[in-house]
């Protein structure tokens, strides 16, 4: 199952990966965003529920670029008979686009099987390790699009609502995911850059999503 201490053993650097798509909202645990069930790649027990396994992805920040955040007004606007306008807000809607450029189409040689408990791979560092930080690279990118005509979950972790201050650094939120949003995607694009000269090649990919 996934925990603060897994997604802390998962993240490479001080904070976690920006993007996580998952089957399932979580739960705030100790001011922590943690989605339950287990990662894409975990070693699950063989005991582990099949409701369970799967559950969520991390993605690679590997040459990532910038995430696009536009947003959707939804009101209705109309003109009173005095010649002001009028407004009926019914909610903010967000399309949010991201891409990578040259990222490994797998982020391991092999199965990851990263620890239930620490979030480790027994293959971190090595040449079995394609991505630069163990996210997920341009197949399971795909194969999550292709397995979800539906809404999923996407949790972010970038500055917002000062999670960031120093007055919360001692309580851990660095290492936090601070939005969840639900989103279904509205585009997935990917082209075969480079084909590698191991079991994998170099695609560039875009994806946009649109909240539910």
């Amino acid at each position: 199952m996934a925990t603060q201490a897994y997604l802390t053993g998962r993240r490479r650097y001080q904070r976690p990966q920006a993007i996580l798509w998952s089957e399932n909202a979580g739960t705030l645990v100790d001011g922590f965003y943690v989605p339950t069930g287990y990662e894409i790649g975990a070693d699950a027990p063989a005991e582990a529920s099949e409701a369970l396994l799967d559950q969520f992805l991390i993605l690679s920040d590997h040459n990532r670029g910038e995430i696009g955040f536009k947003q959707e007004r939804i009101e209705q606007r109309q003109r009173t008979i005095n010649g002001r306008m009028r407004s009926y807000h019914i909610a903010d809607k967000l399309s949010i686009s991201m891409s990578w450029n040259m990222l490994p189409s797998r982020q391991y040689f092999q199965n990851p099987a990263f620890d239930v408990d620490n979030g480790g791979s027994p293959y971190e560092n090595q040449t079995q390790e394609f991505t630069a930080d163990g996210g997920a690279g341009g197949v399971e990118l795909l194969d999550w699009y292709e397995n979800h005509k539906g809404p999923f979950w996407m949790y972010l972790a970038y500055d917002k609502y000062n999670n960031f201050g120093k007055d919360n650094a001692a309580y851990g939120h660095l290492a936090q995911y601070n939005q969840i949003i639900q989103v279904y995607f509205a585009d997935f694009n990917y082209s075969v850059v480079k084909r590698g000269g191991n079991n994998f090649d170099f695609w560039n990919i875009s994806v946009t999503l649109e909240e539910v």
